[in-house]
């Protein structure tokens, strides 16, 4: 692997890192009951809602997962994530 794509390499998975960091982050914050919105649960919120919407809007176009008391759309993503940096890291 050259150097250049070495490095595209590793920041993509510095990225994937940060973003399943919030949405861990985000899954952690959901059990515990607050007021309203916080400015930590709004930026995770909006960190990683991009990418659970596509995960999201497949799993109601096709009707998975209706009437589940957990998120599977959130899971799928976290998985997804997770996944994919596996696959990198195995390249490298």
């Amino acid at each position: 692997m050259t150097g250049g794509l070495y490095l595209i390499v590793w920041f993509i998975l510095i990225f994937l890192d940060i973003v399943s960091l919030a949405m861990l982050g985000r899954a952690i914050l959901s059990w515990f009951p607050t007021d309203g919105p916080t400015r930590l649960g709004s930026f995770l919120y909006v960190i990683t809602e991009p990418f659970i919407i596509p995960v999201r809007a497949l799993c109601n176009r096709f009707g998975w997962f209706q009437g589940l008391p957990l998120d599977m759309p959130f899971l799928l993503t976290m998985v997804t994530l997770s996944m994919v940096s596996f696959i990198l890291q195995s390249s490298l």
